[in-house]
């Protein structure tokens, strides 16, 4: 729960929907949103190791690109691009974008931090208890999911913020924001660069 952290996802979820027209579209968001961070971490615990292996990809290297996505989307908030005008023919219809997998599912829920703990969870177990790690796995897994369930709980209190911020107030918190998840996203960066230097000379 601390690192998955969805306290923190929740301002962004909020700035990032603030132009859905529907709460229905928030909800799915939302949902969806939690079901893909579920999926991701569950991949990660079954096969991560294989995968980042073949792959020759490192700790660090998560981490890094976790910030890159991270800071590009701070970026994106900060300093947004020019809402075009509705169309005369189409009064009603506003684009919607997804944001339930980036940067919702990824790199805010499961991040590279909750990425990483799962990777060296699931090595630890593998070789602390060899005879009945299945089982260690199950409850691993339910606890995942009890854990995104209760983020889902938060994002979707959070979409509710929007009818009382209006406007101006969104716009507000979304370049607040902004800044703090390029800092965010720099702070990854710059970690995942030390991590690996500090790998490089061990």
């Amino acid at each position: 729960m601390p690192i998955i952290n969805p306290f923190s996802t929740a301002p962004l979820f909020v700035s990032l929907t603030a132009g859905y027209e529907s709460d229905k579209r928030r909800t799915q968001q939302a949902f969806l949103g939690c079901l893909y961070a579920f999926i991701i971490l569950v991949v990660f615990l079954l096969v991560g190791s294989a995968i980042i292996d073949f792959f020759g990809i490192s700790v660090p290297g998560i981490r890094v690109a976790g910030g890159l996505i991270i800071g590009t989307t701070g970026f994106r908030m900060l300093f947004p691009a020019p809402r075009p005008e509705p169309a005369a023919a189409n009064p009603g219809h506003k684009q919607q974008p997804d944001v339930a997998f980036t940067p919702i599912a990824m790199p805010s829920l499961a991040g590279p931090g909750s990425i990483t703990v799962v990777l060296s969870a699931a090595a630890q177990i593998k070789s602390i208890r060899p005879e009945d790690w299945e089982v260690i796995y199950v409850a691993i897994i339910l606890g995942m999911a009890a854990t995104l369930v209760f983020s889902f709980g938060v994002l979707r209190a959070a979409s509710w913020m929007v009818r009382f911020l209006g406007p101006a107030g969104i716009d507000a918190m979304t370049r607040i924001f902004g800044f703090l998840l390029i800092c965010i996203g720099m702070q990854f960066l710059l970690t995942g660069v030390s991590d690996f230097f500090n790998l490089q000379h061990r």
